[in-house]
């Protein structure tokens, strides 16, 4: 065996056991976080948590319903805000958008998708909370829409890119026009990748903070409406963790671990139903 053979087989050999290792170090610091999650928090959880109101300092017991329910109020009025403009600038870059005005949509929302999130919460703080003079909801959600928008841009795009050409051909050949072909053909054939390009989204904005100091504020008791200020798991997580206060430490993970299990059922659902899809456009 010659001297350049054997240098290939090592050099082979380290490479091969050092992306092991990464792979590893990637998958171990999940592992980590979870059961370091689960160790501090697992036992404050309890039905009590999903149904009860934050206890005084002081009082045992006591839950995050408040939170939970508002951070469900956030994500509806952020989707409601977000996911239409992301979806309708998709279908227009991927259907219709021309060569130098698409670039610039494009690069536009890559540039929105880098903004940090405390930036977008000021802003958002500016041109919501401050003319209507009280944080509230809708002020919170209209910031994660924001967030929302371009990721649901480009995953829309990509999507509807995807989609056989010859779906649009034959459409047209019966006489559809360009909209209605893309209205009744492409969209539903890209509607799968498109619903796990959004609950991808979702996730990502459910974790965010910053945004909602600026904006939703933070509840003790149940918001009524749209135009008070709620309570949301991020924000609760922070208060709690900084506080002083032993339960509401432990609170802070039990909270924390209930919300990291939301985003990783998101991620898990959005990866069979792609998985789903490819197996479909396989077959």
């Amino acid at each position: 065996m010659s001297v350049r053979l054997v240098w290939r087989k090592a050099v082979n050999a380290v490479m091969l056991g050092l992306t092991g290792v990464c792979a590893l170090i990637t998958v171990g610091v999940l592992g980590v976080i979870l059961g370091y999650l689960a160790w501090h928090g697992g036992r404050d959880i309890n039905w009590n948590f999903f149904t009860k109101l934050p206890a005084p300092v002081g009082e045992a017991g006591g839950g995050m319903a408040n939170a939970i329910v508002g951070s469900a109020k956030l994500l509806v009025v952020a989707s409601l805000f977000g996911i239409p403009i992301g979806l309708l600038s998709g279908v227009y870059l991927a259907e219709f958008g021309g060569r130098w005005y698409s670039f610039f949509v494009r690069y536009a929302t890559d540039l929105l998708n880098g903004v940090p999130s405390i930036v977008i919460g000021i802003f958002a703080y500016a041109v919501v909370v401050v003319p209507r003079h009280q944080f509230s909801t809708l002020a919170g959600g209209f910031a994660l829409g924001i967030m929302m928008i371009p990721i649901a841009v480009r995953s829309a795009e990509e999507f509807l890119r995807a989609v056989p050409s010859s779906l649009r051909e034959a459409a047209m050949a019966l006489g559809a026009s360009r909209w209605r072909t893309v209205a009744t053909v492409v969209i539903p054939a890209a509607l799968q990748g498109i619903i796990g390009g959004i609950m991808l989204d979702l996730a990502r904005v459910a974790g965010e903070t910053a945004p909602l100091l600026f904006t939703a504020f933070n509840n003790l008791y149940w918001s009524p409406g749209w135009n008070q200020p709620t309570a949301s798991l991020p924000v609760l997580i922070y208060t709690y963790a900084i506080s002083p206060y032993d339960d509401w430490h432990r609170q802070a993970w039990a909270a924390g671990l209930v919300l990291l299990a939301l985003v990783l059922a998101a991620n898990i659902i959005t990866r069979l139903m792609l998985s789903r899809r490819g197996a479909a456009r396989g077959a």
